[in-house]
């Protein structure tokens, strides 16, 4: 790579024959190009593809045992916070807001984004009623990308029972420097383990605490997210039978387009957080997305937003709609790239997702099965 080169990466950090590296991206087990012809059979070898580069173990059954704490009444809604165990290596800790009234209720399962702002996780999406210290960068953080809004407390008002947990890096896990991204990656991987796949596989689980819940009705647990929260939601739809539905916001393109001069994807960093290495040889990323056909999802973007290129949106878009047009369920998949917005999810924005929200999870309660009380 030219040293005048505009990629946003230092020089050299694409090799001179990345080109032809991509041209021999073909994705074989994307669905239409493979091989495997029933869509049931291809979702389970599509999953299990996913699954295997993940490089952090499937099966575990480490009790969340939850904690709660911190109690607060909200503006038609309960909040707490809830220690829990994701995986066998340590506890995590996030709010829990529920609706007032009899449930069970829809839950959502909210996926903050990165930002490269790490002294806030959760609190970037919902009001930190427990710590006035935090209060002032989740508003700035609130007002920069949200109108001002915390998503969270929003969705609680509207009759959702909502978790946001803290990845790994943000708020109360040892807080990252963005210098500090590509180590911990690498040294991950030297565990033969992954950042990226870590973070796949706590939000799968984030999401059965959810359902499991008696106040939730297991049947409809969306998983919503903006920016890198909008990968982890259409991620977690993919990968877990415990979410129904998915609202993406400002997180969906090929990977092709992402590989050009000036993309973020090229600085390393933040990248790790969405690096399954290897996958890319079998499986594009809308492929991924849509492992979760036919669930409801929604794909919302923004035309002026600098880290996705149109042509990388729209290929993407086109992908995904084809799939769920396969199934016969081009009704439930929606894509909006609206023309005056960047990188941001505004109030205007918000108010149609929460009404499609509203719309695929308007189904009668049902019974929840058995599962963490309270």
């Amino acid at each position: 790579m030219p040293e005048g080169d505009p990629t946003g990466a230092p020089p050299g950090a694409l090799p001179g024959f990345h080109p032809a590296l991509k041209d021999e991206l073909t994705f074989p087990l994307a669905w239409g190009t493979s091989p495997v012809r029933d869509f049931g059979a291809w979702r389970r070898a599509a999953r299990a593809k996913v699954e295997e580069h993940l490089f952090v173990d499937r099966q575990d059954d480490t009790p969340y045992a939850p904690e709660f704490a911190a109690r607060s009444a909200g503006d038609g809604y309960s909040r707490e916070l809830v220690t829990l165990s994701l995986t066998r290596y340590g506890r995590v800790r996030g709010a829990l807001l529920t609706p007032q009234g009899t449930g069970p209720f829809p839950g959502v399962l909210l996926l903050h984004d990165h930002g490269s702002r790490f002294d806030i996780g959760k609190e970037k999406l919902v009001r930190p009623w427990y710590d006035d210290t935090r209060l002032a960068a989740a508003e700035e953080w609130a007002g920069r990308h949200f109108d001002g809004r915390f998503l969270g407390d929003e969705l609680a008002r509207c009759g959702y029972v909502v978790l946001c947990l803290d990845a790994l890096g943000w708020g109360d896990r040892d807080p990252l420097t963005y210098e500090r991204q590509q180590a911990l990656a690498s040294n991950l991987f030297h565990l033969g383990s992954s950042l990226a796949g870590l973070l796949a596989r706590e939000d799968q689980r984030a999401a059965g605490f959810l359902a499991g819940l008696d106040r939730v009705d297991a049947r409809r647990v969306a998983a919503v997210g903006f920016s890198m929260g909008g990968y982890r939601a259409w991620q977690t739809a993919a990968l877990s039978d415990d979410v129904a539905a998915a609202v993406s916001v400002c997180w969906m393109t090929g990977l092709k387009g992402m590989l050009v001069p000036g993309n973020n994807t090229l600085r390393g960093q933040s990248a790790f957080h969405m690096l399954h290495p290897g996958l890319a040889r079998h499986l594009d990323l809308p492929d991924v997305a849509s492992i979760a056909a036919p669930k409801p999802m929604l794909f919302l973007g923004g035309e002026q937003d600098p880290l996705f290129t149109a042509e990388g949106v729209r290929t993407a878009h086109d992908r995904l709609r084809a799939v769920w047009h396969s199934r016969g369920a081009a009704d439930r998949l929606r894509t909006e790239t609206w023309p005056d917005v960047g990188h941001s999810f505004p109030r205007r924005m918000q108010d149609e997702a929460f009404a499609w929200l509203a719309s695929v999870t308007a189904a009668p309660a049902r019974p929840t099965r058995p599962g963490t009380s309270r």
